[in-house]
Parts: structure tokens; C-alpha cells; sequence
């Protein structure tokens, strides 16, 4: 993560985004701003990930339909709208639709700031689950796709016979495979294995 945390301000009123913009840069975050939904939409696969300050009532998109958007484009960047004192119901949708808080026009510098180091738990948290995958995935490479089947059999809580019967193998040949993958992985217990097996999306 970047020495300095990054906020991008989604609001198509100027007037917001200058004083949250000043707001913020004063107590040491980075700023990125951006008029509309659709521009930041059009970027958004290519900005340093941060958090997101989205304003509900926009013109063209508005917040909930840009928040869709990110969720249908496997963005996990956090959000947190912003919402005039007529827009509550809207904003608990949004919140239903993951978003970490939502603050009502004018917001205190302080509520602010304690809902955007919300989100950056949640990203860094997210950032570590994606980690552990993309890491055990790697580990997990080693595996014959017959081993991986076995493993995933395992992390599933099937018993060896289930696991032959479902490969159409002997019960031996599955604790051969399940020695040679308990090996190969360089772990111990079952445990370890399924640890490694679940950071990896087996098992579902």
C-alpha cells in the first residue's frame, strides 16, 4: 500500500469537491477528484486503488448505479456515499450494496475521516484475502490436477472411499495421492493442507 492513503472524491458539485478535497489533503491523504460517475468509471481500471467517496445525486449515472457498476466489474475498491438529507433510504441501499458508511451533507471533518479509515481496514483486509489466494493458488501449482481433485475432495470433508468412488480410483491409490500431496506441499498435518486448500477457493 502507498505511503500516503488515496481518496477519490465522485461528486459532480465543484464546491464539494474543492473543500473535501482541501479537507483531506490537510490531514495527509492524496486526492484524486472526478466530476461525474462516468469519467471515474472510464478510469477506473487504470487509478491506484483507494477509497471511494461517492456522491448519491448525480447527473447522467448516480451513485448507486455507479456503485453497481464497480461491483459488476469486480471492483473492490471501498465506497462510501455521500448523500443530501432527502437521500437516507437511497444510502441504506447502497449500504446493502456493500458500501462501508454513508455521511449526510455538510459532514464534519471528523466523521469523515473515521469512515474513510473504515474503508481502508476493509481494503487492507480485502488486499490480504486476495494475497492468501493468489499465494496458495501458487503453492497449490505444484499439484498433479489429479492430487488437486483429491485435496479438493478433502477440503470438501469427504472420507477417502467417497473421494475413490466420486475419481473412480481405489481408496489406496487416494491415500497415495494424499500422502504425495501432503509431501509435495511440505505440510504436516490435514490441517495445513486444508488451510492452504480453502485460502485457495477448494472445497466450496
Amino acid at each position: 500500500m502507498p505511503d500516503r492513503k488515496l481518496v477519490h472524491i465522485v461528486d459532480d458539485e465543484d464546491a464539494i469537491r474543492r473543500s473535501a478535497s482541501f479537507m483531506l489533503k490537510t490531514s495527509g491523504y492524496a486526492v484524486e477528484t472526478w466530476a461525474t460517475g462516468v469519467a471515474f468509471l472510464k478510469e477506473v481500471r487504470h487509478i491506484e486503488a483507494g477509497c471511494v467517496l461517492l456522491d448519491v445525486r448525480m447527473p447522467d449515472m448516480d451513485g448507486l448505479e455507479v456503485q453497481q457498476a464497480l461491483l459488476e466489474r469486480g471492483v473492490t475498491m471501498p465506497v462510501i456515499v455521500l448523500t443530501g438529507h432527502a437521500d437516507v433510504s437511497i444510502a441504506v441501499r447502497a449500504m446493502k450494496a456493500g458500501a462501508v458508511d454513508f455521511l449526510e451533507k455538510p459532514f464534519e471533518k471528523a466523521v469523515l475521516i473515521a469512515a474513510i479509515e473504515t474503508a481502508f481496514d476493509r481494503l487492507e483486509k480485502a488486499d490480504g484475502a486476495a494475497a492468501r489466494t493468489a499465494e496458495a493458488n501458487v503453492v497449490l501449482g505444484v499439484l498433479t490436477p489429479r492430487e488437486r481433485e483429491v485435496l479438493d475432495g478433502l477440503a470438501q470433508g469427504l472420507p477417502n472411499k467417497t473421494i475413490a468412488y466420486d475419481l473412480g480410483i481405489s481408496p489406496r491409490t487416494v491415500e497415495v495421492h494424499r500422502a504425495n500431496l501432503m509431501a509435495k506441499l511440505e505440510v504436516r498435518s490435514l490441517s495445513d493442507a486444508l488451510r492452504l486448500a480453502f485460502a485457495a477457493g477448494l472445497g466450496a
